[in-house]
């Protein structure tokens, strides 16, 4: 079902409600019109059944209602969206904020690019049409793949979206992450031209394992629900694994140098301080930042850093930004005064690998990662890399 039709239901439906229901004839005659124009037969009102449980994620919720409906609601912002099974009725007492989308989800933008895994490891990359991301800029090589195929095409960054390109192949939904909301005019033109837009917030769950259950709703989304639950679950058996193992008193920072020279570190309420927890680590910065402001970064000055940092058993360099470094020779070359870190001289120097902020399902792998960097057990690591080549001294190197 298109968007344009999709929106005229609504439009129509909140037209019936606006004149009430004192003329049956006057009922009879919108339905009628609201069936002809959006190809939707107007059935009864929906009867709920079940909700779906969730042991971690909690911006969103899924019920299920007789009949095969189910609604997603996306509780930071309120959204909801109804999927209609195939050729199934809209229900009459619908509130006109839902957004109706009826199976099988076709014609997505997906524009979130963590999600992108979600829906390769579910099967279903044939729901995505438009990505807004380029070929090159994939790490998951089965959307590079299928983009290379010409059957997911290029329509834009969140910020330029090619909405002619969107409208003219019937794009249906899409998918934003929390960069949209610096381009809020983005949203309200592809609203205005019938495309719902659906805003993944798993970055705001305070539970690594929170970000992992979002697959939960992408597979009531698709429709496999069976899928995401044994996807969620093979994450949750590694937490439990690394979960038992002692706790350490050894420290981590996690950190990038920006270009102008700053250090960008990861708020205390973060995920990544929470997987460092649960991999038995300590963060190095217990209280910094404000947990209320949602933010996962900010920046700080390099004296900063080294006066919190500079004793940290190990540092782990993020290569999301700048595509990291392969010794730490390139390393110091960012930031001389590292070299007189703890770390640094016991070489315990760290760097994530580019793909892993794209392999959302992996969380639990770099939990796991950052676990056997504690330990010492550093063979076979799926998105860390040990830093060699030391070559420099500290040379009294100071602040």
């Amino acid at each position: 079902m298109r968007g344009r039709k999709k929106a005229f239901v609504l439009l129509l439906m909140g037209l019936l409600w606006l004149y009430g229901c004192s003329s049956p004839s006057l009922d009879s005659e919108v339905m009628t019109d609201i069936e002809e124009e959006s190809g939707f037969d107007i059935g009864e009102e929906l009867v709920y059944e079940r909700s779906m449980e969730l042991q971690y994620a909690e911006n969103f919720k899924v019920d299920y209602y007789e009949g095969g409906y189910t609604m997603l609601t996306i509780t930071m912002d309120g959204t909801q969206f109804l999927i209609v099974p195939q050729n199934g009725d809209v229900p009459l007492t619908l509130d006109k904020e839902v957004v109706v989308l009826e199976r099988p989800i076709k014609d997505i933008y997906l524009v979130a690019s963590s999600v992108m895994d979600i829906f390769s490891e579910l099967n279903g990359l044939d729901s995505i049409t438009f990505s807004g991301q380029k070929e090159e800029g994939w790490f998951i090589e089965a959307a590079r793949e299928e983009m290379n195929k010409g059957n997911i095409l290029y329509a834009g960054k969140y910020s330029k979206p090619d909405y002619e390109l969107l409208v003219s192949n019937h794009c249906a939904l899409a998918i934003e992450n929390m960069m949209i909301s610096h381009s809020p005019e983005v949203v309200e033109k592809l609203e205005s031209f019938g495309i719902p837009v659906m805003i993944d917030y798993s970055s705001y769950e305070s539970h690594p394992l929170g970000r992992v259950e979002w697959v939960k709703l992408y597979g009531a989304l698709l429709g496999k629900e069976e899928e995401a639950e044994r996807i969620f679950t093979d994450q949750a058996a590694i937490l439990e694994r690394v979960s038992a193992s002692e706790r350490t008193d050894k420290t981590v920072a996690f950190f990038f140098i920006t270009s102008n020279g700053m250090v960008q570190v990861r708020q205390s309420s973060d995920y990544v301080p929470k997987m460092i927890e649960l991999a038995g680590g300590n963060y190095i910065f217990q209280n910094l930042g404000d947990p209320e402001t949602k933010r996962s970064t900010m920046n700080i000055q390099v004296e900063e850093f080294y006066a919190s940092a500079k004793d940290a058993d190990f540092l782990i360099y993020n290569s999301s930004i700048d595509g990291g470094v392969s010794n730490v020779e390139e390393l110091l070359d960012k930031c001389e005064l590292l070299a007189d870190f703890k770390a640094v001289e016991n070489g315990n120097v760290w760097c994530t690998t580019n793909d892993m902020y794209q392999q959302s399902l992996a969380i639990g792998y770099f939990i796991e990662d950052i676990h056997a960097m504690i330990q010492g057990e550093n063979d076979d690591m799926n998105y860390l890399y040990h830093l060699d080549n030391v070559r420099r001294t500290s040379n009294d190197v100071s602040p």
